[in-house]
């Protein structure tokens, strides 16, 4: 047993309790009423660095939620590895479809974590895989094993666009300099099955708004005589795929990176059961653009999906109207060389264009970032591919994943470093959906894997 693990081993009851404590914080950012346990959040995560080793904390004040940094310099000669992560979760609704309340964590087993698993918001994405560092971190100095310096910068605003960070980084380059940044907040593909992500898409997202009368009208007096808002945006959102399920704004592929066949093929090799993947969505069909598969649909090519849509009368019972306003949220995942602003002005003018006389439409843009993809021939990747080496034993697979993390192309711009990201979720985690949860052995095998990220990158800085 390597000395890492033996330390996990004795401490992993104090190591999961820990971060219960915790995911038992709702630190809701999108939703102002948690403001103040946004706040405590961030302070138990300083106090979280001190203990953990690190001989400088701070809470870093932005125009938005605060900035957790903290620091521990042990030679100024040596590489310095920043890690980042973030403190805020997504909200929880929709509530009652939570088996166990979303701030209560509990541990229950599953068919795919059979040694249980933390549900709780947050349980994966991104407490628990952030702590996995300060976890490591504590490992590392106990243990005198410490090989690089490191660096830590914990957001609050990571779920809601990461607004302030750029901000915070624009004042702060001299505090965060460093040779690599790492990053846990991306999954593998299997638990026998190590992965990198090398590849993010970028995000736009937006909310539009169709107005029609000036107020909600009698559905029987004036039906079929105005604008309906919802059945107006509802025709205008299904415009936006056509036949094919290619997405129909003007100018939207004009830069989307096409791969080589001989690319499709290797990321092909990575194991995946079509059947199970359905299966595990109660599916009883995949959908999506035509000529791609389904792991080169969520990775590789953009999208448009609609996230949320309302208005009119949705309480109990009937109420006959005709609405005066219509609204929905839609995010567009983009593919590395797609510009999100671009983006977002195309759609903003394409769906203003598309708008039948009798409403008005407006477009509210709302965050967005650029897509990002790590080269695998840096000595990055070699650090981390050969930390997965140590303690699977066997090499990872590189995989470009559909999700986004926006700041990581900024922090190639403004802090001149390469991201390698070494994350331990799995598909099934049910991140950003009810049930949300993150596999005790997927915990416990990233904090000994991450100490081996350090040993190696600092033997080949060298």
């Amino acid at each position: 047993m390597n000395k890492s693990k033996a330390y996990i081993e004795e401490h992993k009851d104090r190591f999961l309790q820990e971060l219960i404590e915790l995911l038992k914080i709702p630190s809701i950012s999108a939703d102002s009423a948690y403001k103040e346990d946004v706040l405590k959040t961030a302070e138990a995560v300083k106090e979280r660095l001190a203990e953990a080793g690190c001989e400088l904390t701070e809470i870093c004040e932005t125009p938005g939620y605060p900035v957790v940094y903290g620091e521990k310099i042990i030679d100024k000669n040596l590489p310095t590895v920043l890690v980042y992560g973030h403190y805020d979760v997504q909200p929880p609704d929709p509530i009652n479809l939570w088996d166990s309340p979303p701030f209560e964590p509990v541990i229950k087993e599953t068919e795919t974590h059979p040694e249980g698993a933390i549900f709780a918001r947050g349980a994966c994405d991104d407490k628990g895989q952030m702590y996995m560092h300060v976890k490591a971190l504590e490992y590392m100095v106990k243990n005198d094993d410490l090989p690089c310096n490191v660096k830590f910068m914990i957001e609050g605003e990571e779920e809601v666009g990461s607004e302030n960070l750029g901000w915070f980084i624009e004042r702060n380059h001299d505090k965060l300099k460093n040779d690599v940044i790492l990053i846990s907040d991306t999954g593998m593909i299997a638990k026998d099955t190590p992965s990198i992500t090398t590849g993010l898409r970028g995000l736009s997202y937006v909310e539009v708004e169709v107005t029609g009368p000036n107020r909600d009208l009698h559905s029987g007096l004036y039906g079929g005589a105005v604008a309906n808002p919802i059945n107006v945006l509802t025709k205008m959102i299904a415009s936006l795929h056509d036949e094919n399920k290619h997405i129909t704004i003007p100018g939207f592929y004009d830069k989307v990176e096409e791969l080589s066949m001989e690319e499709r093929a290797k990321m092909a090799e990575a194991p995946f059961s079509l059947e199970k993947y359905k299966k595990a969505l109660d599916l009883n069909d995949v959908y999506g653009e035509e000529g791609y598969t389904t792991n080169e649909r969520n990775s590789i090519r953009p999208t448009l999906d609609v996230n949320g849509i309302w208005g009119g009368y949705i309480g109990e019972g009937a109420k006959t109207v005709i609405p005066s306003k219509a609204f929905a949220k839609i995010s567009m995942r983009l593919v590395p060389n797609q510009d999100w602003k671009e983006i977002t002005a195309l759609f903003k003018k394409h769906f203003e264009s598309i708008a039948p006389s009798g409403v008005t439409v407006e477009v509210k843009p709302h965050h967005g970032g650029q897509g990002y993809v790590t080269p695998i021939d840096g000595i990055e990747y070699q650090a981390a591919s050969e930390a997965y080496q140590e303690v699977f034993g066997k090499e990872p697979i590189p995989q470009r994943s559909g999700g986004s993390i926006p700041i990581v192309s900024l922090f190639e711009k403004e802090l001149k470093s390469k991201t390698i990201l070494m994350g331990f979720g799995l598909d099934t985690d049910a991140i950003h959906s009810p049930n949300e949860h993150f596999g005790i052995w997927n915990y416990l095998k990233g904090i000994e894997t991450i100490p081996f990220f350090y040993k190696h990158f600092a033997r080949l800085k060298k």
